[in-house]
């Protein structure tokens, strides 16, 4: 079985790198890669390994726009893709392009010790996605990994969020607001939390920049779930921004030259960001 190659990857701590990038390119566009074998073009099926020859057709088509890639384990676990992944994770990284492993974790100390083993051993991993609902003994296995990015479930883009996000607490905050609080405070001490906010929902990522300060965000519900991207820029300036978009680019055309078209629309999307940077 593949396994990555963790020690050839910059020592470099994870936000520094990224700050750097989106400097060197301007683009604080950070491109999801949800591979589906449904939809991935039939130009790509020809041989074994298509998963990995579609994302290494995106990523070189795109690689001077964006500032990370942003693979999502379940697109390749389900599809039992687990080595194209590592596979893509070495590509981006031969080129020095930071890796962002949207994996969403979350479970008790013990467990979260082989999660987070999984995601920045097995797979080579610059940062990730976690759940915070267990609470800190379930971040701290991958908060120990002070180089690496810990991006935190803050306020999500998805409809269903509120059900819980919003619930009140005896301090008054909801619960979003108090999990805001918690990363930009006690669980920051190594210097490596972002907070994942949806980028669909402005006001609420303004409040949060409050808490939060210069902290970076991941920022998915650009594109395919129609966030207005002015609104986003507006509410959150003052900090980092990664800016997610991945089926409006994977998807943005389905013939020989799909490449082409996920490059239009990645610098389009680039672009339409650049509008309303500082």
């Amino acid at each position: 079985m593949l396994t990555a190659d963790v020690a050839a990857t910059t020592t470099d701590r994870f936000f520094d790198r990224i700050k750097a990038r989106q400097t060197e390119i301007r683009s604080r566009l950070c491109i999801g890669l949800d591979p589906d074998l449904n939809r991935i073009p039939a130009v790509c099926k020809s041989e074994p390994g298509s998963i990995f020859a579609f994302n290494k057709a995106i990523i070189d088509a795109t690689q001077d726009i964006a500032c990370c890639y942003k693979p999502q384990i379940a697109h390749f676990a389900a599809q039992s893709a687990e080595e194209e992944l590592i596979e893509t994770i070495r590509y981006l990284q031969s080129m020095e392009i930071p890796v962002l492993l949207d994996a969403k974790r979350g479970d008790v100390g013990s467990t979260a010790e082989m999660y987070a083993r999984e995601l920045f051993e097995r797979y080579g991993a610059d940062a990730v996605t976690v759940n915070p609902y267990l609470g800190f003994d379930s971040l701290e296995p991958y908060l120990d990994y002070a180089d690496r990015g810990v991006f935190i479930l803050c306020r999500t883009s998805n409809p269903g969020g509120a059900d819980i996000q919003h619930l009140k607490l005896e301090s008054g905050d909801a619960l979003y607001e108090h999990v805001a609080r918690q990363a930009a405070g006690p669980w920051n001490a190594n210097r490596n939390v972002g907070l994942v906010v949806g980028a669909t929902r402005p006001e609420e990522l303004g409040h949060i920049r409050q808490i939060c300060g210069e902290m970076t965000f991941l920022l998915p519900g650009v594109g395919a779930q129609g966030a207005d991207v002015g609104a986003m820029m507006g509410a959150g300036q003052g900090g980092g921004m990664l800016i997610s978009s991945s089926r409006a680019i994977l998807y943005a055309g389905a013939g020989d030259d799909f490449s082409d078209r996920a490059r239009e629309v990645a610098l389009a999307t680039r672009n339409e960001i650049n509008q309303y940077s500082n």
